[in-house]
This record gives C-alpha cells, sequence and structure tokens, in this order.
C-alpha cells in the first residue's frame, strides 16, 4: 500500500487533521508556546495496541505498523518544520524486532523526545517508552518486564535457546541503556516468579516504575507537554 507523504508545519485544513489523526494515530500540535512568543510545532505520535511486524495482526486487533512509524520518524528528524516530539503509549508489547527498530529510530533523534505511558506500556514497549530522552507514566499507568516469549513452532535445540538469549540480552541492554536501571536489576525483575501467574516477570505501576528508575517522572500529559516545551527551549538556546 502506497502511503501519502504526511506533510509537517502550518496549513493543514481540518479534514486533513482529522484523516491524520484517524489513519495514523498522529497530528501537529502548533498552538504551544516558547519563549518570546515563538511557538513550538511539535509532532504528537500514538503507539498502541499491538505492535505489529512482518505479519498482520487480526483485523479485530488495534496495532501500530513498524512501516508507518519508521518514515514518519525520519520525517521528524529531516523536517525544519518540527522542533520535538511526545509519544504517547499504550501497548501490551508485540514483536519483539519491530518494536526494537522503532525505538532506536526514536533514541537516535536529535530533536527533544518525551513519552508518556497511560493505560500501560507492557514487554517491548518498555523499550519504546524509555527510547525518548525523557520519559513520563500515569499514576495508573503499568510496565511489565518479561523474558522473550516465541510463537509457533519452536525447534528444542541449544541453538535455539542461545538465540532466544541474544534477543533477551538486546532489550535488557537498551532498557539499561536508555534507563536508570542496571542490567542486572532488568534480569532480576524479568525473571521473577512470583507476580505473574502464567509467566515469571514483574508487573511495576507508576510510582514503582520511577523508583526503580525505569520511568524518569510519574505525571500527565500537561508534565509531558512542559518538558517537552523546556527541552525544546534549551535546545534553542544553545544549551
Amino acid at each position: 500500500m502506497e502511503m501519502k507523504r504526511q506533510e509537517s508545519g502550518p496549513g493543514k485544513s481540518q479534514e486533513e487533521k482529522q484523516e491524520e489523526i484517524r489513519e495514523m494515530g498522529t497530528m501537529d500540535l502548533e498552538e504551544g508556546g516558547g519563549k518570546d512568543e515563538d511557538p513550538h510545532r511539535i509532532k504528537l505520535i500514538t503507539i498502541i495496541g499491538e505492535i505489529e511486524g512482518h505479519e498482520s495482526v487480526s483485523g479485530n486487533t488495534k496495532a501500530t505498523k513498524y512501516e508507518h512509524l519508521l518514515p514518519m520518524l525520519a520525517e521528524i528528524e529531516d523536517s525544519s518544520c518540527i522542533d520535538g516530539l511526545l509519544i504517547l503509549l499504550n501497548t501490551l508489547g508485540g514483536d519483539v524486532e519491530a518494536g526494537l527498530s522503532i525505538a532506536e529510530v526514536i533514541a537516535s533523534l536529535s530533536k527533544p523526545t518525551v513519552s508518556l505511558v497511560l493505560g500501560g506500556s507492557h514487554s517491548i514497549g518498555g523499550p519504546l517508552a524509555v527510547a525518548a530522552d525523557y520519559s513520563f507514566i500515569v499514576p495508573s499507568g503499568t510496565m511489565i518486564i518479561h523474558p522473550v516469549r516465541s510463537n509457533g513452532m519452536f525447534i528444542g535445540v541449544m541453538q535455539s535457546f542461545r538465540n532466544m538469549e541474544r534477543t533477551q540480552d538486546r532489550i535488557t541492554g537498551f532498557l539499561a541503556r536508555h534507563s536508570h536501571m542496571s542490567r542486572e536489576r532488568i534480569e532480576e525483575l524479568m525473571l521473577d516468579p512470583t507476580q505473574l501467574v502464567k509467566d515469571v516477570g514483574t508487573l511495576l505501576e507508576g510510582e514503582e516504575a520511577v523508583r526503580e528508575g525505569l520511568i524518569d517522572q510519574v505525571g500527565g500529559l500537561s508534565d509531558a507537554l512542559g518538558k517537552l516545551h523546556e527541552m525544546i527551549d534549551e535546545r534553542r538556546s544553545g544549551r
């Protein structure tokens, strides 16, 4: 399916804005204030439902498609009409390779980025939340850290185990690099057998996620936007 290029900056009609929200879950926030009445142009993207990989999910399942997000993130980096990025997350996780690819691109952006975890950011949603320069979680939000799972046929040989172990190491390494948690603590929580009924792992609620160092701060939309405006001002002033 051919994807239409999303025009950035002012000048979109109301119909175009509604179409962008409906089709891509994104929109431009152009009314926010900066210093000296110089408005900040912020791109809002949502990561919701299941992170879809190389195979399409069920038609009844809400999904975030990485083939949509990757070119959009590249456009954000290259556009002179966008000053910062706000990411809203409410995901149960999904495809590991797709999720990590999105997280790596977010982490590599030179423009200020802020994430806000709403209902939850579970599994591969963890790297997506911490990939931003600064992360928030609402008080009722949750993060679930658990080992890599495999769907479909799995050949029970040592090579398969090592491949899964290396994939898990990539996730724990990313979380450790982009949060305030050590790899050892992440692995300890990931392998906790006492919290999840059908799996090992740990569920962290808002305050717990901040205490553990996975997320930077408990807050809501106004806090996330306020932090992003502050970061944009600092970038413009050269600090």
